[in-house]
């Protein structure tokens, strides 16, 4: 029997205090901080997110871990793709989840690694300081050929561990910023390099790519991605030209061009930046989950070595209060139809590369997860089931 899709999860490792946040934040922060505190902006906005079966969990808990695991798969999930964070010279952060989870065998649930390569600021946490001074916390570098070796080392037991996600059985590893890695194919021939050597078929690299682009933003100038683009072909190849197997595409630039029009998506665009910049406010920018969610998709997201991304729903007002993009009206029923037309998408692609990743198993500071909570209960996790399982 042909396999519908390969569902992977993005999991984010951090709800429990570390000693960096702590310094910045106060005692005991966490990602619960703020999502607790949030607050509706807008008649029909539902906040707070309250979580249900796992209430509000400490990710040191092994048993909240396995009843992660046992939740993703009643939702058809292959596994988690944990976010890792490696700053250069051996700095870490949020790793003790994952290394618990290798060293420990458990939940015996697949997994692979995404590089969030980004520095962490508290631009992350701006929710009602929008006039504080930005402060680094950890700093993104890229230190070089000795550097590279020892990051791989570091993961090498995870990357031996047989609950290790394969495609074509190579080691799934996804960037998040392929385009601002330096030195990015010196990266990934050391690491193929490197695992040969281990007794390891090397890597299947994927770099994490919007399929469109609105306008020139600071960042794309710099990674040279500027210009007004559409031509979700013209976005990947640059990610393809650095040596990566495949793209994961996001849709979510896409899906506002298709909701506003090109034309008012740039203005909309130029107006809250100016808002911000003159006023230090701008506007909660707000669009309806039943209609946004179904023009998430280029037709370039069929090609065999582009994975694309489901996104069950969108609210960042608790990380990022006014400044937030905000998916309102969401509801299980139409993450069903978003489903099922990524399955059609990926429909003639070999089993191997029928990927469809998940944004995200956890991530409730953006209103961005799958686990139940007070108002939908089970209703995501049984969605993507019912889609994956129909005929």
């Amino acid at each position: 029997m042909k396999s519908k899709a390969r569902v992977i999860a993005f999991y984010l490792p951090q709800y429990h205090p570390i000693p960096e946040n702590d310094e910045v934040w106060g005692k005991g922060f966490t990602e619960w901080t703020n999502v607790g505190k949030a607050k509706p902006l807008f008649r029909g906005h539902m906040q707070p997110h309250v979580p249900a079966d796992l209430g509000y969990y400490d990710l040191r808990m092994p048993e909240v871990r396995e009843q992660q695991a046992q939740l993703a798969k009643e939702a058809g999930i292959e596994g988690f793709c944990y976010w890792h964070y490696w700053f250069g010279n051996g700095k870490q952060l949020l790793e003790n989840i994952f290394n618990e989870v290798v060293d420990s065998g458990h939940p015996d649930f697949p997994f692979c690694l995404g590089w969030a390569n980004h520095s962490w600021s508290t631009k992350s946490w701006v929710a009602g300081k929008t006039m504080q001074k930005d402060k680094m916390i950890m700093e993104q570098t890229y230190p070089g050929q000795e550097d590279n070796e020892n990051h791989f080392y570091s993961l090498l037991k995870a990357f031996k561990d047989n609950r290790y996600i394969k495609v074509d059985n190579k080691l799934l590893f996804v960037i998040y910023m392929p385009l601002a890695a330096q030195n990015v194919k010196q990266f990934m021939d050391t690491w193929n390099e490197l695992a040969k050597k281990e007794g390891l078929l090397g890597f299947h690299f994927v770099g994490i790519q919007d399929n469109a682009n609105i306008f020139s933003f600071e960042d794309n100038k710099k990674y040279g991605n500027e210009g007004m683009v559409v031509n979700a072909n013209i976005l990947y190849k640059r990610v393809f030209d650095l040596g990566f197997d495949a793209v994961n595409s996001r849709g979510m630039t896409l899906s506002r061009i298709r909701y506003d029009s090109f034309v008012v998506s740039i203005i909309k665009e130029y107006w809250s930046k100016f808002l911000l910049k003159v006023l230090k406010w701008q506007p909660v920018r707000k669009y309806d989950y039943k209609k946004i969610s179904q023009l998430l998709f280029a037709e370039e997201d069929a090609q065999e070595n582009v994975y694309p991304t489901l996104i069950p729903n969108w609210d960042r007002t608790p990380r990022s209060g006014n400044k937030a993009v905000v998916w309102y009206n969401y509801n299980p029923k139409y993450f069903y139809l978003q489903v099922k037309k990524a399955l059609k998408l990926i429909e003639n692609k070999q089993d191997e590369h029928k990927i469809l990743f998940l944004m995200s198993w956890n991530e409730w500071g953006e209103g961005n997860y799958m686990e139940p909570d007070l108002e939908y209960g089970h209703g995501y996790i049984n969605a993507l089931r019912d889609a994956l399982n129909e005929d």
